[in-house]
């Protein structure tokens, strides 16, 4: 009997992007050319000075937005993250906790603790069997029971 394999090819780099135009991917080239226009257009119409106090953070963010990984993510993601953050309801919980308040204790009823006996019931076969527990037992091992 003859068993046949078949073999497929498996794709090797599925999460690297393909370079569209020249070492950029489509993603870049768009995030750039959309905010250099932006900022040709802002020139034209407002003239220099303002299509530097827009353009200048504009083109900025769209290099942020085109090459800068935050932990291995895009920058697009930090932006989406940050941007919901601000906008979501937050609520903020405060329990106040009173503190416990300790019994003041007297001279008197130290005194009275220390001298008042104690009955503990210790037989003989108590005592036996606790001696020989302590002279059986591994320190080491925890009790199973």
């Amino acid at each position: 009997m003859h068993i046949i394999y078949m073999r497929f090819s498996v794709p090797q780099f599925i999460e690297v992007e393909d370079k569209i135009i020249g070492p950029l991917t489509l993603k870049q080239a768009i995030y750039l050319t959309g905010a250099v226009g932006f900022a040709i257009v802002a020139f034209i119409y407002f003239g220099f000075f303002i299509a530097i106090l827009i353009g200048g953070p504009l083109i900025f963010l769209a290099f942020l937005l085109s090459f800068v990984k935050v932990q291995g993510r895009p920058f697009i993601n930090v932006l989406s993250s940050a941007f919901f953050y601000t906008l979501k309801s937050k609520l903020y919980l405060w329990e106040k906790t009173t503190p416990k308040k300790k019994k003041a204790q007297t001279e008197e009823e130290i005194s009275e603790k220390a001298t008042r006996p104690t009955s503990v019931n210790v037989t003989q076969s108590n005592l036996k069997r606790l001696a020989w527990t302590l002279d059986t037992s591994n320190p080491f091992e925890k009790d199973k029971k």
